[in-house]
């Protein structure tokens, strides 16, 4: 009986489960690139009631963040400045400047202005910006270079997932730096900083935990 198919209709089969085995590897890598935080939270950037910016009060006026954010190093969170902090320099300074219209509302009404939150975690999700800052993790290792974000605002610099999170408590002592440096933006490490850093880690018995209670309870 003669042959009804080449033989090479026998490699179709063979090239259709290759093509399904690399459509699926394409399909998991597009779910998990495009439902990461590297692409979902990176870079957001929402509008806030006045268009404050960090470029002209730290990165040219040189303000330590810890003038208006006055609890991060005793708190879990870093509070937001209430409008008495803007009404310290701008009862002088730019009085009738109608960008600063919602600062002056605030302090007449004696009403908060409501800031648009940037950075979210899970409600799931333990941080302590106390327990990070006193161990001297700076602040521009979590939110990137604050000075140089103007008055369009503050953006998330840094997935905060939770392999990001693990990388710094795996490894800290690539991380640290000296506790006057906190708020220093675009520091430098020295030449010997993880020597340094592995010493403190041992002197001061730092311990970043990688267990799943630590984060999560």
């Amino acid at each position: 009986m003669s042959q009804l198919f080449p033989k090479k209709a026998n490699t179709l089969p063979l090239l259709s489960l290759g093509a399904s085995l690399l459509g699926g590897v394409f399909l998991v890598f597009l779910v998990w690139y495009y439902f990461s935080p590297e692409f979902k939270v990176v870079g957001y950037q929402p509008e806030q009631p006045v268009p404050y910016s960090h470029q002209t009060h730290v990165g040219k006026l040189g303000m330590d963040c810890r003038y208006c954010h006055t609890n991060v190093e005793n708190s879990k969170h870093a509070n937001v400045p209430a409008t008495e902090t803007c009404m310290t320099c701008h009862s002088q300074i730019k009085q009738n400047s109608p960008k600063l219209l919602p600062v002056r509302k605030s302090w007449a009404n004696n009403e908060p202005i409501e800031w648009t939150k940037v950075h979210h975690l899970p409600d799931y999700a333990h941080f302590s910006h106390a327990a990070h800052v006193d161990k001297g993790v700076g602040c521009e290792t979590c939110h990137g270079r604050i000075d140089k974000m103007g008055a369009e605002g503050v953006y998330q610099a840094e997935p905060l997932s939770m392999g990001w999170c693990l990388d710094c408590h795996r490894q800290p002592e690539k991380y640290l730096r000296p506790n006057d440096e906190i708020t220093t933006m675009g520091y430098t490490q020295p030449a010997n900083f993880i020597e340094r850093n592995l010493k403190r880690i041992r002197e001061e018995g730092i311990q970043p935990p990688t267990n799943c209670s630590a984060c999560h309870y």
